[in-house]
């Protein structure tokens, strides 16, 4: 419940937003980003995402001052959205609209994941973990089951009112739906921790079959259900920290308020199989997600892993659109193998944020190593910096991170 400061807090932020959305500049990216998306690359695309907030205390406007949970966190992204335009904009696009989560509720997979968390810091976005193995035989297996998926419609029918009284005269707001995570293995090591999962790979590999088996089945009911309701989203126009701008993704025949998963981009990932061979990757995710992501309209595919050494095997996934090349891939073998009509998703090296002094030079030489790279292939790139663990609560070194970008990808 909003009282009369809470409401004009949000209306405070939400006229910024609406001048800046309006900005032309926002018109012109978008239509870079299609460019980008679709192959007609201009020039290579700039974000940042995943910022160590905690270690921006001291920087005004930052705090959120609203109680109530949901309009807390849609303050707080609101907040961070104003900052990040004002200090590190690269290739921010606002829509013209604020994204409103729909109250949607997940039961789960039905199997409580156990752990040991460590942080340097309080409130880290960073942190270690233990997993302790809950998922060990088959009678473990047989407590999974499909998360079933639930909209609230009387929660829902609350937050458009309120907000019709938050926005009302200033900017329109669309409901936001649900982007799947197609990354079974995150949750498969969550459950069993990465090094049970390399062995029973190796010594039970039926075992590890028939977890796959489940949750492939689990992720097609969760796509039918989302489809069923009209839930998935269509609106935000981000996957996995990159904008998703394209010509005919959603359609003109898409309904903004009913999308299905067809409309819309899904991410998969596999992030411990950077340390297993191809053809594990092969047996153990590429056979699995050919079965799921035929059901959208494309795919970001990776994450943290290295993909340079695989990129033959991942070709044989439909409608991947873009895939990772991170930190840990060779950049020029990445490049020289990357299949056609698949766009470079580099991720830059956060290390470099964290070191006791920040190395301009060690950064601008990385993005033109890279664009180097995609240049002499023919790639279309984009540079996505992210899982910032620390700046050493410098936050003008992130600032200057992106001035450097920005000078790169315009030479």
């Amino acid at each position: 419940m909003l009282n009369e400061n809470d409401v004009a807090v949000l209306r405070r932020l939400a006229e910024e937003y609406a001048d800046i959305a309006a900005l032309p500049v926002h018109a012109e990216k978008r239509g870079l980003w299609r460019e980008h998306n679709e192959f007609r690359q201009a020039r290579p695309m700039v974000l940042i995402d995943q910022v160590c907030w905690q270690e921006f205390r001291n920087e005004p406007g930052l705090e959120p001052v609203i109680e109530d949970p949901y309009w807390r966190e849609l303050e707080t992204g609101l907040r961070r959205k104003l900052y990040s335009w004002a200090h590190m904009p690269v290739d921010m696009v606002f829509n013209p609209y604020i994204s409103l989560p729909k109250p949607i509720h997940s039961t789960g997979w039905g199997l409580e994941v156990k752990q040991d968390k460590i942080m340097l810091e309080e409130n880290a976005t960073a942190a270690s973990y233990h997993f302790h193995n809950v998922l060990r035989d088959y009678d473990d297996l047989e407590k999974i089951h499909a998360p079933e998926i639930t909209l609230d419609a009387d929660e829902m029918a609350r937050i458009k009112e309120t907000a019709d009284k938050v926005f009302g005269g200033i900017i329109p707001y669309r409901m936001e739906g649900l982007t799947l995570h197609l990354g079974v293995w995150d949750t498969i090591s969550q459950w069993m921790g990465v090094e049970n999962c390399y062995i029973d790979i190796i010594d039970r590999p039926e075992f590890i079959h028939a977890i796959m088996e489940k949750l492939t089945d689990g992720l097609m009911n969760q796509i039918e259900q989302i489809n069923r309701q009209g839930l998935y989203d269509v609106t935000s126009n981000i996957v996995h920290c990159s904008h998703n701008f394209l010509d005919d993704l959603p359609s003109r025949a898409c309904d903004p308020d009913n999308g299905v998963a067809s409309e819309g981009w899904a991410f998969g990932l596999a992030q411990l199989f950077t340390s297993v061979s191809p053809s594990v990757t092969d047996e153990f995710e590429v056979q699995y997600m050919k079965r799921v992501f035929p059901h959208f309209g494309a795919i970001y595919y990776g994450c943290c892993e290295r993909l340079d050494d695989r990129l033959d095997i991942l070709e044989k996934l439909p409608n991947v659109r873009k895939i990772s090349c991170s930190p840990f891939s060779e950049y020029e073998h990445f490049a020289e193998a990357l299949p056609p009509r698949r766009i470079m998703s580099a991720k830059p090296n956060p290390a470099y944020l964290a070191w006791d002094s920040f190395d301009e030079d060690a950064v601008r030489g990385e993005l033109r190593e890279r664009i180097g790279a995609a240049k002499r292939y023919g790639r279309n790139i984009e540079f996505l910096l992210k899982d910032i663990s620390t700046i050493k609560h410098d936050p003008s070194r992130l600032w200057r991170w992106a001035e450097i970008a920005m000078e790169e990808v315009q030479r």
